[in-house]
This record gives structure tokens, sequence and C-alpha cells, in this order.
């Protein structure tokens, strides 16, 4: 887990030489989630996201930061207080970007904390509510290579559970990595890379 919010961090971090005070916030937040000083990184966030008004991309920050985190958390009470916060923060940037990509595969990787935690009591409602989103995200963005990746990961975990053929998941795996080859950023805190954790899902195929 360490090693994947260090992987986001730097994925998402960008130029540290900026110069406005929101660039310099964000440059900062995302050292501290490096650090994994992620309560630090969240409480940057939502300053930024405080000041930054009709910006969505500090609330999905720290909705991510949160997301990530819950991975590790082991008592239901304090994985419902922080996916709930995760969800405030989610739901304040679908009202500024609406149809976001990256805003829909996230609110999926939200649900699959809770399916991780307990797949008995979250895995009917939410495995479904997954795929519906997953689709709605590659409908709006086909080549964007998070939701390709993203998609083919629950898939194939999906596949991996019933006993399936992965083999369609990995195709879909090899295409993104193609995706992350070829992507153009589209501004300097926009979501962006992802094809080392591409190239690591990639190692599970065959398994």
């Amino acid at each position: 887990m360490k090693k994947v919010i260090l992987v986001l961090a730097l994925i998402f971090a960008a130029n540290i030489s900026a110069q406005t005070p929101y660039e310099n916030g964000m440059n900062k937040a995302f050292g501290l989630w490096g650090q994994q000083k992620n309560t630090e990184a969240v409480q940057l966030f939502e300053r930024i996201a405080s000041a930054e008004k009709d910006n969505w991309l500090p609330k999905y920050y720290a909705a991510t930061v949160l997301i990530i985190e819950g991975f590790s958390l082991k008592d239901e009470t304090a994985l419902t207080t922080q996916m709930n916060r995760a969800q405030q923060f989610l739901d304040a940037a679908k009202v500024i970007s609406k149809n976001n990509p990256e805003i829909i595969i996230t609110q999926a990787l939200l649900n699959t904390v809770y399916v991780a935690f307990d797949g008995q009591k979250y895995g009917m409602t939410l495995s479904g509510a997954n795929v519906q989103l997953y689709e709605q995200a590659l409908a709006i963005d086909p080549n964007n290579p998070r939701v390709v990746l993203a998609k083919a990961q629950w898939g194939m975990g999906g596949a991996k559970f019933f006993g399936q053929s992965t083999a369609p998941f990995c195709k879909e795996i090899k295409r993104s990595i193609e995706l992350f080859k070829t992507e153009k950023k589209k501004g300097e805190f926009h979501p962006f890379g992802g094809v080392e954790r591409a190239e690591e899902a990639l190692k599970e195929c065959g398994k």
C-alpha cells in the first residue's frame, strides 16, 4: 500500500517550480501525500478547495487520498466515517465537473474499498454499481488510459473470483499501456499517467 500511495502521489505531482499560491499549495499537498502525511495532505487540499470554489481538482485529490488510505483501515466505523468524508469531496467535485470520467472511476474506487473490506456485505450491491460506473466513464472517454485500466482491473478481479478467463481484461490492460504512452496532459494538475500501475497489473495475467 505504501508503494501504491507513493506511485499515485508521483503520478499526480506537478512542477515544483509553480509560482501562484494555488500552484504552490497543490505542490505542497502532493509533497505531503508522497511523504504519507495523509491527514495533512487532505487538510491542505481542503483549504485549497475552499479558496478555489470552481475548481474540481483539490476536492478530487482530497477524496482520492482518503479513498486510497481506506484500503488499510480495519475498523468498519472508521472506514465508514472516512468514506463518507471522501464521498462529500467527490460529490462537491461532481457539481463543478459533471460527467467527468476521472471522478466517475474514483467513485468506483470508493465503492471498491467497501467491497474489499467486506465482500459478503457490500459485494452484491456495489459490484453492479461499479460495472455501471466503468461503462459510463468508458462511454465518455473511451481512450482514457486510467479508465481502461480501472475497468479492466475490476473485470479481472471478478473473473478470478468466478474462475473465468482473464484474457479479455489482460488485452485491455495492454491497450491501456499503449494509451498511457501517447497520452497528452490536459492541465498542470489534471490526472495524468499511471503506466506503472498498468505494468504491475499486467504481471497478474497468466497467473
